[in-house]
C-alpha cells in the first residue's frame, strides 16, 4: 500500500518509479480523487459544525419562549443532520475508491533495482559451483530409472487432474528429508523461530500481505470463504497484524514449512512434464520483520542463508537480482536464485528472496515503538524461499544421477536418511 501523503509531495517521482515497472502514471488520478475525498470531509465537518451551533441555538430559542426561532432552528438542524450523513457517506465512498486504487498499484523498486522488461534483462550477482560433466546425455527427473517408478503422476491425476504428483517409497523419503534437513539449518544455525502454521486463511491475511484484490485468481478459495495459502508468507507476515511492536522486538526472524497452493493462472502449457510447476507443492519458507534501518542487510543475510542450503546440497547455482518488469507486485527488490538442472539444461529458479519495505505493514497496520519514545512506525518486512522442497529435489535427483539410472544422493542427507546416500536403479534407498 503506498502513502497518499508521499505522492502528494512528489507526483513526478511517484509516476516516474511507476513508468520503470512499465506501469503508466496515475498520480493525477489519485490526487483528484483524494481532493474530493478532502473536500467532502472538509464540507462534512462544517456542515457539523452548523448542526451543532444551531442545535445549542434551539435550547435559547425554547427558553426564550420565541416558538417560530424554535421551529426554524429544529428545521436547520434536521437538514444540517442530512447533510453531514450524505457528506460523510460521500467521503466514506471516496476513500474507499482511494484505498482500492491505492491497494493495486505495484511497489515502487528500489533505486538500485536494474530497469528491464523481463527475465533475459535480469543481472547476474553470484554464481557457485561448475555443473559437472555427467559423462551421457542428462535426464529429466523424472525419466531417471530410480525416480520412475516412484513419481506418479498418472495416479495423481485420477485423483486431482494435472499438475499433481504422488510421491511414493524412497522418493517421498528422500522429499521429507530435504524439508528437515532445512528446517534443522535455519533455526539451529540461522536463529529462525520455527512456526506451524494454517494454511487455511481469511481475505485479510491475503490482503495485507499483498495477493488481495489484485491477485485473487492465482489462489484456491474454499466455499466458505477462506484462502489455501499460496506461501506460508501469508500466515507468517501476518502474525504482526495490527500489532505495536517494541523496537527491542526487532528483527522478528521465523521460518515454517507448508504445503502450498497455486491455480498458475496464465500459465497454461507452461512447464507441464515433471513436478517442475505444480497446484500443490511443498516449501520451507522465511519470513523477517525489522526495522526499516536494518532490512537492506536482513535482504542480503536471507539471501545467504538460502545461498548455503544450496552449496551444501552441491547444487551449482546462479543468483540474479530481478530486473524493474520481472519484478513481484509487492518486491522492492527481488533476489532469484536458480539451481542447475541438468536435464533441462538450464538454470531455474528455486528461491526469492524480496524486500517489500514498508508495503505490506501499511496493508496490515504493523508498527513498532521506536526506543526512544517517538511515534510508532511502520515495520519492513521480507520473505524468501528456503527452499522450494519439490524443486530441491528435482535438483537433487537430476544432478546426482548416474548413466546406470541410480542417483548419488547429498552427504549431508545422509542423517534424514538412516544413513543411505544412494538411490538405486530399482528405486531403493542404499
Amino acid at each position: 500500500m503506498h502513502d497518499i501523503r508521499a505522492i502528494r509531495d512528489n507526483p513526478a517521482g511517484f509516476d516516474a518509479a511507476l513508468a520503470r515497472r512499465g506501469d503508466a502514471p496515475i498520480s493525477s488520478d489519485l490526487l483528484a480523487l483524494d481532493e474530493a475525498r478532502r473536500a467532502k470531509i472538509s464540507a462534512a465537518e462544517s456542515a457539523q459544525a452548523d448542526q451543532n451551533k444551531a442545535s445549542k441555538e434551539v435550547g435559547a430559542a425554547k427558553a426564550a419562549g420565541n416558538e417560530a426561532e424554535f421551529e426554524r432552528l429544529r428545521a436547520l438542524v434536521g437538514e444540517k443532520k442530512a447533510e453531514v450523513a450524505a457528506m460523510q457517506a460521500e467521503a466514506k465512498s471516496l476513500n474507499a475508491q482511494l484505498t482500492d486504487q491505492l491497494a493495486r498499484i505495484a511497489n515502487l523498486p528500489a533505486e538500485d533495482v536494474p530497469d528491464g522488461a523481463d527475465e533475459d534483462d535480469n543481472v547476474e550477482v553470484n554464481r557457485w559451483g561448475t555443473p559437472r560433466d555427467l559423462g551421457f546425455a542428462p535426464k529429466e527427473h523424472f525419466e531417471v530409472a530410480g525416480v520412475a517408478a516412484s513419481m506418479d503422476f498418472e495416479t495423481a491425476a485420477k485423483i486431482s487432474g494435472s499438475r499433481f504428483v504422488v510421491l511414493k517409497g524412497a522418493v517421498a523419503r528422500i522429499h521429507r528429508a530435504l524439508a528437515q534437513f532445512m528446517i534443522d539449518i535455519h533455526v539451529d544455525e540461522n536463529g529462525l523461530t520455527e512456526m506451524q502454521t494454517p494454511v487455511l486463511v481469511r481475505n485479510e491475511a491475503m490482503y495485507g500481505t499483498d495477493k488481495l484484490p489484485k491477485f485473487g485468481e492465482d489462489g484456491y478459495q474454499t466455499t466458505n470463504g477462506w484462502w489455501l495459502v499460496p506461501t506460508s508468507e501469508v500466515p507468517l507476515t501476518y502474525t504482526v497484524a495490527d500489532e505495536i511492536l517494541e523496537q527491542t522486538a526487532l528483527p522478528i526472524r521465523m521460518t515454517a514449512h507448508t504445503l502450498c497452493f497455486r491455480s498458475e493462472a496464465g500459465s497454461a502449457g507452461k512447464d507441464t512434464s515433471g513436478m517442475l510447476r505444480q497446484h500443490q507443492f511443498e516449501k520451507v519458507e522465511m519470513v523477517s520483520i525489522t526495522h526499516p534501518d536494518d532490512s537492506e542487510a536482513e535482504q542480503k543475510r536471507m539471501l545467504r542463508c538460502a545461498e548455503d542450503l544450496l552449496e551444501r546440497l552441491e547444487i551449482p547455482f546462479r543468483t540474479v537480482v530481478l530486473c524493474t518488469g520481472d519484478m513481484g507486485f509487492g518486491a522492492r527488490r527481488t533476489y532469484d536464485i536458480e539451481a542447475w538442472l541438468p536435464g533441462q539444461n538450464a538454470y531455474r529458479e528455486i528461491s526469492s528472496v524480496s524486500t517489500t519495505g514498508d508495503f505490506q505493514a501499511r496493508r496490515m497496520n504493523a508498527r513498532f515503538r521506536p526506543a526512544d519514545g517517538g511515534k510508532p512506525q511502520f515495520v519492513h518486512t521480507l520473505n524468501g524461499s528456503g527452499l522450494a522442497v519439490g524443486r530441491c529435489l528435482i535438483a537433487v535427483l537430476e544432478n546426482g544421477q548416474q548413466a546406470d539410472g541410480a542417483v548419488t544422493l547429498p552427504a549431508v542427507l545422509a542423517p534424514y536418511l538412516g544413513g543411505k546416500t544412494t538411490l538405486s536403479a530399482d528405486g531403493q534407498l542404499v
